[in-house]
């Protein structure tokens, strides 16, 4: 079971990025997937969920602003994120719960410049 995260990097205030996990070794269209991230400092902190059937919820602190979705063609989930703000930097991680664990990327940095 892998999940390997994509698409970080450095931005403006205001821009927009777009992370990728591809996930194998577990029936992927099966499995709710989330996205989570950790601030320089801080804990985890749940940033966006969509389920196996396609349900989606958000933190507050991003809806609005990012959208999640999932190819269960390509196993992939994604994390499109717009108007993003300093408050964003952090590692973000994909992450479900497969085989009766809790499974996580490496994680991918996100810095936004004021």
């Amino acid at each position: 079971v892998q999940l390997v995260e994509s698409g970080g990097g450095l931005v403006q205030a205001g821009g927009s990025l777009r992370l990728s996990c591809a996930a194998s070794g577990f029936p992927f269209s099966t499995y709710s997937m989330s996205w989570v991230r950790q601030a320089p400092g801080k804990g985890l902190e749940w940033v966006s969920g969509i389920g196996a059937g396609g349900s989606i919820t958000y933190a507050d602190p991003v809806k609005g602003r990012f959208t999640i979705s999932r190819d269960n063609a390509k196993n992939t989930v994604y994390l499109q994120m717009t108007s993003l703000k300093p408050d964003d930097t952090a590692v973000y991680y994909c992450h479900t719960y497969a085989n009766l664990r809790n499974v996580w990327g490496q994680g991918t940095q996100v810095t936004v410049s004021s």
